[in-house]
């Protein structure tokens, strides 16, 4: 068994301790196990990573984060910067995960559309830091939307992250922090990485939606290809 399958069962476990809100029907409907846990998907040798809310559906159904109406959004705007082309089908999507890291604050889908509270974030929390402080070899880490930014709190000081927050160039601009985690032996692990906030890319963020692919492809002008 592989260090990330380890990692993987290790947060099944944690999901079977004790309950918390999983939206079953959409598990029930992809003929999915609710207590397997979506990680990410990509490559975890890339330098660069998407880091969403939690899942949808279409994700469940996928098995991977960031492929529902926001994720392709992500995904046809990372294709286009590397490829200067636009993607005619699913598999060039897919493509995309050659080159880039994809995953959430929590790796189960929430009943509805609501985020999930912060007590079921701390609690998957060490699972995710483990995965991008042990096993993701990059350091760009662009988050989509407030809740994503967000949970990287305890990484720097709130004074830091709240006064990053409210710069008026903060979908421009980067915020250096020091990912912790811990390994199976509970040895703590250190880096650096750096966050690239954009907007959540969803049709309900009517502020944001037209806006984003442009955007989007002003963060990706900064990396090579």
């Amino acid at each position: 068994m592989s260090e990330i399958e380890t990692l993987l069962v290790q947060i099944r476990q944690e999901a079977e301790r004790k309950p918390f809100p999983v939206d079953l029907p959409i598990y029930q409907a992809a003929g999915k196990n609710p207590a397997d846990a979506i990680l990410y998907a990509g490559n975890l040798k890339s330098q660069i990573c998407f880091f969403g809310r939690d899942l949808g559906r279409d994700e469940v159904h996928a098995g991977q984060p960031l492929i529902g109406a926001a994720g392709t959004l992500v995904r046809k705007g990372f294709y286009w910067a590397m490829n200067k082309e636009t993607p005619t089908n699913l598999a060039d999507l897919q493509t995309v995960c050659d080159r880039v890291l994809l995953t959430n604050t929590v790796p189960y889908k929430p009943p509805g559309n609501k985020a999930y509270s912060t007590e079921v974030k701390e609690r998957f929390r060490p699972f995710v830091a483990q995965l991008l402080v042990l096993y993701w070899q990059g350091t760009q880490i662009i988050t989509l939307g407030t809740e994503a930014f967000k949970w990287f709190t305890p990484y720097t000081t709130k004074a830091e992250m709240d006064n990053f927050w409210q710069r008026s160039d903060r979908y421009e601009a980067k915020l250096p922090i020091t990912l912790q985690g811990s390994d199976d032996q509970g040895k703590s692990c250190q880096r650096q990485v750096y966050l690239l906030p954009l907007p959540h890319p969803s049709p309900l963020n009517q502020r944001y939606y037209r806006k984003f692919p442009q955007m989007l492809q002003q963060r990706l002008n900064e990396f090579e290809f």
